[in-house]
């Protein structure tokens, strides 16, 4: 089976909350169990420094701009990674900027990681291909709605 987790964060690679921890223990158990499990993340700063054998898969026009997809991987778990600097190249947060104010464009930050997350599962990597893509919490919300909306 391969399962693709679809987040905004991973530890030790970057954590704001829990979600984190979840994203940097579940995907290494399901791969000790035999799962070809994988993590779609958005290339924030502190992740993209974290993956350093990422290599190009795929570039893209998109509703948000144009994006290359990586993959590396961190700890042996196989990483993708968003790289669309205009939408993640930012310090700090991933949520919001130093004056603790949400990002203006957060919207469509995270509509783009839930619709990278549904054309995995559509073949945007033709090597691999996940059976089930998981999304966790809001910023991963959009993916099971792309996926529906197919």
């Amino acid at each position: 089976m391969q399962v693709l987790h679809v987040c905004s964060e991973m530890f030790p690679l970057l954590k704001t909350g829990g979600l984190a921890d979840v994203i940097g223990a579940l995907p290494a158990a399901q791969i000790a169990d035999g799962v070809d499990a994988r993590v779609l993340l958005p290339a924030f700063p502190d992740i993209r420094r974290g993956v350093t054998d990422a290599q190009v898969v795929s570039r893209r026009d998109t509703f948000a701009g144009h994006i290359t997809l990586l993959f590396g991987h961190y700890n042996g778990v196989g990483i993708y990674l968003i790289d669309a600097p205009h939408l993640y190249d930012r310090p700090g947060s991933p949520y919001h900027d130093t004056n603790l104010f949400a990002y203006t464009d957060n919207v469509l930050r995270f509509a783009l990681l839930g619709w990278v997350g549904a054309e995995m599962a559509s073949g945007l990597d033709p090597f691999w291909r996940p059976d089930v893509v998981h999304a966790h919490d809001w910023h991963a919300g959009l993916a099971p709605a792309y996926l529906a909306a197919r």
